[in-house]
């Protein structure tokens, strides 16, 4: 698992700076297009209703978000949806405090590690959008240890959740080896923007969801994060002399290299996107 260090690394440069090239709502995940003509703000209201329907919640569902990021997920399900009881965790501290600073209805927010987090209570649902990236580093990965990890973390996810309750999970899902040129801007993305985390691999959660979770739908969007990341290097380089007058020429560069690499990786393949639809198994 990613530590808090990693996680500052990835998420806590500056709330105001992550505000200046993702959407209005903060969602650092991939959207869903459904028109060439979509905005990334409708877009990612879209991934967020898609991922509603997945984990069949209405507005009398209690929901666990794991890996709440800034709160987007928790702001569509309570204004828009009329949840009446949303909880998020999240490692950063950044995320944390925005979420506060927002003021999200019926949502509250714990910063916490999901390895510790003790609800004291099953929900009906429990969703999960970019978080699994960071539940296996590429150590633990390369040990061997990983599909053990990922058991745990769906096994967590069991035991917070009520029998019949439905998982939404999103994640990035390695896809090509890349090799050369590609191999070295993956490799910079993943040691330098996110410490500690790794793509997964398809196989690896299909082995890792049993005995506890059953797949009903697999969605997979690379077209989309090629597009979505695509228009956050978009709004980064319109955004490019305050960027650089505010946080430094190296923030801007760095994730100016960052974002292209992570457009090049979803236009030729590299990496994925995955959606599931995830049914609990037993009482």
């Amino acid at each position: 698992m990613s530590n808090k260090e990693d996680i500052n690394v990835s998420y806590g440069v500056d709330n105001d700076f992550f505000r200046l090239w993702l959407d209005e709502s903060m969602a650092y995940t991939c959207a869903v297009f459904q028109s060439e003509h979509d905005s990334l703000e409708q877009a990612q209201r879209n991934k967020h209703e898609f991922l509603r329907r997945a984990a069949r919640i209405d507005s009398d569902s209690s929901v666990l978000d794991i890996g709440c990021g800034w709160g987007a997920n928790l702001d569509y399900l309570t204004r828009s949806v009329g949840v009446r009881d949303a909880v998020g965790i999240t490692l950063s501290s950044d995320q944390y405090e925005e979420i506060l600073r927002r003021d999200i209805p019926h949502a509250q927010v714990e910063c916490v590690d999901y390895r510790n987090y003790q609800p004291g209570r099953q929900f009906d649902a429990v969703m999960s959008i970019g978080m699994f990236e960071h539940v296996a580093t590429p150590q633990e990965t390369r040990r061997g240890e990983h599909i053990d990890i990922y058991r745990n973390y769906f096994r967590r996810a069991w035991e917070w959740t009520k029998p019949g309750a439905w998982f939404a999970l999103q994640t990035v899902i390695g896809a090509r080896m890349p090799r050369g040129a590609a191999l070295r801007e993956i490799g910079w993305v993943t040691s330098s923007v996110f410490p500690g985390a790794i793509s997964p691999r398809l196989d690896a959660i299909l082995d890792s969801l049993s005995p506890h979770w059953e797949v009903m739908e697999l969605t997979t969007r690379r077209d989309h994060y090629a597009r979505t990341t695509g228009e956050w290097l978009r709004r980064l380089e319109n955004n490019e002399a305050l960027i650089r007058e505010r946080f430094g020429a190296a923030v801007f560069e760095d994730y100016q290299r960052y974002l292209g690499a992570c457009v090049m990786a979803f236009e030729e393949g590299y990496q994925s996107l995955a959606q599931f639809a995830l049914r609990r198994i037993g009482e």
